[in-house]
């Protein structure tokens, strides 16, 4: 059996970061290739909700989802790459495959391959854009994927639209703040040690200073 995995949501100010396994034989990872799975940013949200079902059906899926309060917590003494290899060893350590492809969260592929074999006493390979390179984490990538995108959209219906979530979006720059602006914090979900956050406290404090 060949698991893959993969995480959604690592970069983003605002969300979740979801991380999945997906475990099944060779074949219906090339039964599912033949489907169209692959890189899930290569597809459209259509598209990766259409192949998420038959993902679910031809694998054994885990999945961890680290909420942004989760994280801050977490963050007080770690990295998120060190949040992601413990996501990733027990992932492992359920599924418990003969081989498992990961996405490596490690400049050094070599050095996160050996210490998941140490931890797990699987076979790990770690590589750079795995979601390109290797299906199984390909499909990995469209669960985790839809997984957070429905989680997004549940956020939005509680704080607000405020776009992708990524720091690169003005949109999202933008509702952060206003937010702060408006409400002298930032809203719930939001992760509070992204320096997008800072540089805003520090833009209206300046602005309000000058104001004055």
């Amino acid at each position: 059996m060949v698991a893959g995995i993969d995480e959604a949501g690592k970069g983003p100010v605002i969300g979740p970061m979801v991380v999945c396994g997906v475990k099944a034989e060779p074949s219906a990872f090339e039964s599912l290739k033949s489907t169209g799975v692959k890189d899930s940013k290569m597809l459209s949200r259509n598209r990766r909700e259409e192949l998420y079902d038959s993902i679910l059906s031809e694998c054994e899926v885990e999945v961890i989802v680290i909420e942004a309060e989760e994280l801050n917590k977490l963050m007080e003494k770690i990295t998120i790459n060190e949040i992601l290899y413990r996501s990733y060893s027990k992932i492992i350590n359920v599924l418990k495959p003969n081989l498992v492809y990961v996405d490596s969260s490690d400049v050094k592929c070599d050095r996160l391959s050996e210490r998941l074999r140490r931890e797990t006493n699987i076979d790990v390979r770690a590589m750079h854009r795995a979601d390109l390179r290797r299906i199984e984490v390909a499909a990995a990538s469209i669960v985790a994927k839809v997984i957070r995108d429905r989680r997004i959209d549940e956020i939005k219906k509680e704080i607000g639209d405020f776009g992708s979530g990524y720091s690169s979006d003005p949109r999202t720059v933008n509702f952060l703040r206003n937010y702060y602006k408006n409400n002298n914090k930032f809203p719930e979900h939001v992760r509070l040690s992204w320096r997008t956050l800072s540089r805003i406290k520090t833009e209206l404090s300046q602005r309000t200073l000058t104001e004055f």
